[in-house]
């Protein structure tokens, strides 16, 4: 008995010392700017960055392999402080917030079917398309709103809705919305076509009552094609976010009623 417990005691010394010895000679230093990156991180973990969480992009700040100001849940704050733990120069952020490009409620947009599957957007899209008659139009089955991590998006009369104010851009709802129309703008544009049809007028009215016609009125009332506030896609109109337009008064000028002051920054709440 006494034999068997000088054994085992004498193993455990020996492991004691040998991990003592590795934990010495073997162990790789990490270095404490991350950790310190990381708590300057707002802890979202929402992957807009590119980067498996806040601790992966700390890593990769550190390690020089990520750009300072990918973290859109942070904004300008957090890439000056990354960068002075760092001890490198400041990049300037511009917040960007999720805007679904689509206004067709159940009120406005026809409906081609009764879905009665699973409630996701993807799962509809599936079955022929999904039961909306504008094949452009946000189904209004909430997989944006599934994903985001602050529940920022609320679906209201079928349609999705994003309050500004807990919006992140992490882009994480324009991933998952199958008919591509959520889109990260600029926070700080007010201007908005919520509308991603780009077929001719006539077909457009035949599936929704506030689809855009592509009269181009909004670019007309707002300088002209020189002023560079719209972008056409075929009947389309777009807002160019790179030299958004101002004037609110171009909203109220719009005869197809699918543009908006910050429409869906309203809360859904």
């Amino acid at each position: 008995m006494l034999t068997a417990i000088i054994v085992i005691a004498g193993i455990g010394l020996v492991a004691a010392v040998v991990l003592s010895l590795a934990d010495r000679f073997l162990s790789v230093k990490e270095d404490p700017r991350i950790g310190m990156i990381t708590a300057a991180l707002p802890g979202a973990n929402c992957g807009g960055c590119g980067f498996a969480g806040c601790d992966g992009y700390a890593r990769a700040l550190v390690d020089g392999t990520a750009p300072n100001g990918a973290c859109a849940a942070g904004g300008d704050a957090c890439a000056a402080e990354c960068a002075r733990i760092l001890g490198v120069a400041a990049t300037a952020t511009e917040k960007r917030v999720a805007l679904v490009k689509c206004c067709g409620t159940r009120s406005e947009a026809i409906r081609v079917g009764d879905y009665n599957g699973i409630c996701d957007c993807a799962v509809a899209a599936a079955t022929a398309g999904g039961d909306k008659g504008c094949k452009y139009g946000c189904l209004g089955y909430g997989a944006c709103a599934n994903v985001c991590p602050k529940n920022a998006i609320s679906v209201v009369d079928g349609l999705a809705k994003v309050d500004k104010r807990l919006c992140i851009g992490c882009g994480k709802c324009v991933k998952a919305c199958p008919k591509g129309i959520i889109e990260l703008v600029p926070a700080s544009a007010t201007i908005h076509v919520l509308c991603a049809n780009p077929d001719k007028g006539p077909g457009v009215r035949k599936v929704c009552g506030v689809g855009c016609m592509g009269c181009r009125l909004c670019e007309k009332n707002s300088g002209g094609k020189e002023a560079g506030h719209f972008a056409f896609q075929g009947f389309l109109a777009k807002v160019n976010y790179d030299n958004p337009p101002t004037d609110e008064q171009i909203v109220d000028k719009c005869p197809a009623k699918c543009m908006a002051v910050d429409p869906h920054f309203e809360s859904g709440h």
